[in-house]
């Protein structure tokens, strides 16, 4: 999968990109939200190569995408889709960007190139996300997209030794896609 926005492509990792988003991903305040610590080069140079083999799965059910800024041909994070059912067309979004990036709206951008990829070439029911409360930025993003809050899971996740919250947000197809609010007869 090969998406372009006004400032970024979204491209499939290739196998030397472990380096960029190890540089990206071993930073403690990249894993302050995630479930996982910071990575080692080891485990980037695993990601990626596992990552990379998803590309060839039948049905394909990972899309995990390096994020590069046009302007710079530089790998600043990644964002993809994992879907969780295929029978219901759904799917998790994910994002992860370098520190250097927040604020700039590249987040907003590769995640919304994803998720109407994930309605339009997919053909996805329904996209959802999770994230901390605390991660305010996070939850922003989500919401910029349309996305709605479903709930707030009480400390649903054990995460980097103790429990925590997670805020769930979804949007539908025919939320996301003109013709297909217009089908279903919502406005």
């Amino acid at each position: 999968m090969r998406l372009t926005t006004e400032r970024l492509m979204l491209r499939e990792f290739a196998a030397d990109n472990w380096q960029a988003l190890h540089a990206i991903e071993s930073l403690p305040e990249v894993a302050r939200y995630q479930s996982f610590d910071p990575r080692t080069v080891a485990e980037s140079r695993a990601y990626v190569q596992e990552t990379s083999q998803h590309e060839s799965d039948d049905p394909r059910l990972t899309y995990d995408l390096a994020v590069i800024l046009r302007s710079a041909d530089r790998l600043i994070g990644r964002c993809g889709l994992g879907i969780t059912d295929d029978d219901h067309r759904e799917a998790m979004l994910w994002y992860t960007l370098h520190p250097d990036e927040w604020g700039r709206g590249f987040t907003t951008e590769a995640a919304r190139a994803v998720v109407d990829a994930g309605f339009r070439e997919l053909r996805l029911h329904r996209i959802w996300a999770d994230c901390d409360p605390a991660n305010i930025a996070s939850w922003r993003v989500l919401e910029k997209l349309g996305m709605r809050r479903e709930g707030h899971l009480r400390e649903n996740a054990w995460i980097k030794g103790e429990w925590v919250d997670s805020l769930i947000y979804a949007i539908l197809d025919r939320e996301w896609l003109p013709e297909r609010r217009r089908a279903s007869g919502s406005p």
